[in-house]
């Protein structure tokens, strides 16, 4: 049976994107199929931003159009068949998930008087607890709890229930208060406090609203988000005084004293960086302003439009920020405050959310991350000069995953993060050139290699590489593993791990594993990515090192050595290769489950295996898939990666004494995320 969960409000701004994207969060790690469902859809709006934001969190796999219910015209010209169609157009989708969460309508419609109660019959005939978003900003705690006792008994009157009321928006040194006042005779209570920077504007949304022009500046950075606003209509030097972390600011194009104050304080070290510069009046820049202006070089957004001061200060102070599909700093705000102030999982528990036997992609990836946030620890990122490893960074710091060093010149690396609008004041950033560490390191360095005949001066031109620094930070125990490869090549991150780090005492051969997350199960490749050739004696040490690093994160090992033929069916020398490694295994790890030679089939299917293997313990259930070669396995993980649409998380690197990651060079934010994670919980091992 599917469980539905309905989220509704007595009002609008009760910010209740935040609290769905919550709970979307925590259903996708739960069950299989989630789903989102819209009934009564926003007013004027050819497609519904919420609808499309939550759509990007759930797994069922749903369009657009399946999940929506009716528009509010639809509503008003004949409610009955229009609760009829909801009631329909949702059990269409329900039929196709384990769990739907359902959110009400968003009092875009001045038309109708009380939307709480429509909302709570809507519930009522689909047979969803609610959920009650009420907004706390600019109220007592006791005038709150008289709006939550109001509105939970209009929605007892229209034969719902009320499972939890989250009072979201709240002043954040009254959420005692808040929570006292409302500790009696209410469902469940939940209090998360007010956070600006989820209401506050792009600039793209800031260009829409004063119909503006782009006229120079990086496009990318349209997404970010505008703090504050500042009419600069006083002097340079008042203007400078005035400026804040992430401000717009509004002047006319003439100002250009103003526009150089500002724009030459967004370059310089100790000034906040600016979110962008509107230009009003229609006034262009001077040509020679313009012209050093452009020297300067600045990515920051500068727009035009042609509205006064005025005009254009009021249209910006009127500009709503939405939470949106693109808004990865919102979403990932929203996600810990959630996370930090509402029991998630324990209102799900409360709902009866069956437990799931599969393991999707979803489950899997937020399984890394809580994994992960149980025992933080210390990651370096060597590519501080790469917008996705910055952008990345932001969000692990946001969710607490690791702790994290930043390797790069300082200023540079803040100021970027600045116009990118992230906070990275969390991290510590290193320069690999300037840093106090450079002799220490240099002189550790040419210990190690000395047998190689390198010197002091030589190692003081190698440690200034990333990767070298890097790795000599996890050598010395500063960081606890190191993640690279976003810039540079495997080699170029690998190589320094052989020399400094080694390999563990009871492994000879570094190797690597993907995880492969497939729809419903997640499995271990290895080693498709390091060892091109591998003996008997290596493939059995990458089998042990893969059926430990798959047991690490959650999957019980069952080892499937993989040939062209299955038991004793086949021979030639690639065969007996991987029947002497299996033996091997066997004695190396004896209480490990491992099986070989086999097939692939054999090893995955069940039904397969009752042919060629019935007495096998792994065969049909193989968790761990040992390749012979690199050339087989690389490819068969691209394959089922490409062909089947699984997700390759990796490569994860194995058999060193310190976890060293690298990444491609193709590598998405989500891709650096979930690597970060995975070298995190090496770490803890």
């Amino acid at each position: 049976m599917t469980t539905a969960i309905y989220i509704a409000s007595p009002e609008g701004d009760t910010g209740k994107s935040t609290i769905a994207l919550g709970i979307l969060h925590r259903l996708a790690a739960t069950v299989a199929k989630v789903g989102v469902f819209r009934p009564i859809t926003r007013l004027g709006e050819d497609r519904d931003y919420i609808l499309e934001l939550l759509l990007g969190q759930t797994t069922a796999g749903l369009s657009y159009e399946d999940c929506v219910g009716v528009g509010y015209q639809q509503l008003h010209e004949d409610r009955e068949a229009a609760l009829g169609d909801i009631v329909d157009r949702y059990h269409r989708v329900a039929d196709q998930c384990d769990a739907v969460l359902i959110v009400g309508s968003d009092y875009t419609d001045v038309a109708t008087p009380s939307e709480l109660s429509t909302n709570a019959q809507i519930a009522a005939n689909l047979g969803a607890p609610v959920i009650l978003a009420v907004k706390g900003k600019d109220r007592t705690p006791e005038r709150i709890a008289a709006v939550v006792d109001v509105c939970v008994d209009e929605i007892a009157a229209q034969h719902a229930h009320t499972a939890a009321v989250v009072v979201n928006r709240c002043d954040p040194g009254q959420m005692a208060a808040v929570a006292s006042a409302l500790a009696d005779g209410q469902p469940r209570t939940y209090v998360i406090p007010e956070e600006p920077l989820l209401f506050a504007p792009s600039v793209g949304e800031l260009q829409t609203a004063v119909e503006g022009t782009l006229v120079r500046g990086d496009r990318a950075l349209l997404a970010r988000v505008a703090l504050d606003v500042l009419v600069a209509g006083m002097t340079a030097e008042h203007v400078l005084e005035r400026l804040t972390e992430g401000v717009a600011v509004i002047t006319p194009g003439d100002r250009s004293d103003v526009v150089l104050a500002v724009l030459s304080a967004h370059a310089a070290e100790g000034f906040p960086s600016l979110s962008c510069v509107i230009l009003n009046g229609g006034l262009q820049m001077h040509p020679a302003i313009n012209s050093l202006v452009t020297g300067l070089g600045l990515g920051v957004p500068v727009i035009e439009t042609r509205f006064g001061t005025f005009e254009t200060a009021g249209r910006v102070a009127a500009t709503r920020g939405r939470v949106t599909s693109q808004s990865h700093r919102k979403i990932d705000t929203a996600l810990a405050l959630m996370e930090a102030h509402v029991d998630v999982a324990d209102l799900l528990a409360q709902l009866a959310i069956p437990i799931p036997s599969v393991v999707t992609p979803q489950m899997f990836t937020h399984q890394l991350i809580e994994q992960a946030r149980a025992d933080r620890k210390h990651i370096v990122l060597p590519e501080g000069d790469d917008d996705r490893i910055l952008t990345a960074a932001g969000r692990l710091l946001q969710r607490g995953v690791a702790d994290l060093t930043i390797l790069g010149e300082e200023s540079q690396v803040r100021a970027r993060a600045a116009e990118l609008g992230l906070d990275l004041s969390a991290a510590a950033v290193l320069d690999p050139r300037r840093s106090e560490l450079c002799d220490q390191f240099a002189e550790q360095y040419a210990e190690l290699r000395k047998h190689k005949g390198v010197t002091v001066e030589q190692a003081r031109e190698i440690i200034h590489d990333v990767s070298y620094f890097g790795t000599m930070l996890v050598y010395n125990d500063m960081v606890d593993g190191m993640v690279s490869g976003a810039r540079h090549t495997t080699a170029h991150t690998v190589r320094p791990a052989f020399e400094i780090i080694k390999t563990q005492p009871d492994v000879s051969t570094v190797s690597s594993i993907f995880l492969m997350c497939l729809a419903d199960e997640v499995l271990a490749y290895g080693d498709c990515a390091i060892v091109p050739d591998p003996t008997a004696e290596q493939l059995a040490d990458i089998a042990v090192s893969s059926a430990r690093t798959a047991a690490k994160f959650g999957i019980e090992p069952r080892v499937a050595m993989l040939s062209y033929s299955t038991g004793t069916s086949g021979s030639g020398a690639e065969v007996e290769k991987v029947r002497k490694a299996t033996e091997l295994v066997r004695s190396r790890a004896p209480e490990l489950l491992v099986e070989g030679p086999i097939q692939y089939d054999a090893a995955v299917e069940p039904s397969v295996a009752a042919t060629k293997m019935p007495d096998s313990e792994v065969a049909g259930h193989a968790t761990v898939l040992i390749f012979p070669d690199l050339n087989t396995g690389n490819n068969t993980y691209k394959a089922v990666q490409r062909s089947a649409g699984a997700i390759a998380i990796g490569p994860v690197l194995q058999g060193l004494n310190k976890p060293v990651n690298d990444l491609s060079r193709g590598a998405l934010v989500e891709d650096i995320v979930n690597t970060v994670a995975i070298t995190a919980i090496q770490a803890q091992g």
